[in-house]
């Protein structure tokens, strides 16, 4: 079994080494390079010093919110034992695990070594040498829906990574395959059919949400914590009766 592990962090900064601290972490479990939607890991977390206003017009994690959550070192257990020593998967990884293993040299425990670490974001620049390879770029590429990401959000980015990273090694395509492949066909030719595939700039239609009801209706019920001035609110269109 080939388990992987999409992972994404919020913080107060971009300084991992020079005060800033996490304050979010989200994973989505990957098997067989399909996603477990009920075996995700999502916590957030107080970072014990103040939230820059930059920051918080990123992920809209107030200090105010993030007060009463626990500290990483009460969620670091929870959170290395879901991870195990499986490969994660990250997009711009030196930033994420340059924070993680800050807080983790603070409590005393083992850093994440890089040789189990796979970086999104250089293997996207291979691939699309001299194209915008942010998330929000390569949804727009691959044709996936992330009109729900009005806002920086460690499991909603885990989750659209996670279908960015099977589009960027060809899982995607591959499980699409397999499902309408005659098995007379000569490999010859649907190897040049893999081939015209990969090399499509755009879908014909994006692919489904893979954000859940459930997550949403999460997401809705954390804005509401925030109070009426809340960034996020400016973002999130109100309801109709």
């Amino acid at each position: 079994m080939l388990r992987e592990i999409v992972l994404d962090t919020e913080t107060t900064g971009l300084k991992a080494r020079g005060g800033d601290r996490l304050v979010e972490i989200g994973c989505v479990e990957l098997v067989n390079r399909m996603p477990v939607p009920d075996n995700e890991f999502h916590v957030y977390i107080n970072p014990q010093r103040d939230m820059p206003k930059e920051a918080e017009a990123v992920h809209g994690l107030s200090s105010d919110f993030l007060r009463n959550k626990p500290l990483f070192a009460d969620v670091a257990d929870a959170f290395l034992d879901y991870i195990g020593e499986d490969t994660l998967v990250i997009h711009n990884a030196s930033f994420d695990i340059g924070f993680l293993n800050a807080e983790l040299e603070l409590i005393g425990r083992p850093i994440i070594q890089s040789d189990r670490v796979l970086d999104t974001l250089a293997l996207a620049r291979r691939k699309h040498p001299g194209g915008q390879n942010t998330l929000d770029a390569l949804c727009k590429r691959y044709g996936i829906d992330n009109s729900n990401r009005v806002k920086h959000g460690a499991l909603l980015d885990s989750w659209l990574l996670a279908d960015v990273y099977l589009e960027l090694i060809g899982e995607r395509q591959a499980s699409l395959g397999l499902a309408s492949s005659n098995a007379q066909q000569p490999a010859s030719t649907n190897a040049t059919r893999s081939r015209a595939k990969k090399k499509a700039m755009q879908r014909p239609r994006p692919l489904p949400n893979r954000v859940t009801q459930e997550v949403l209706e999460a997401h809705k019920a954390f804005i509401e914590t925030l109070g009426e001035e809340a960034i996020w609110r400016q973002f999130t269109p109100p309801e109709v009766d």
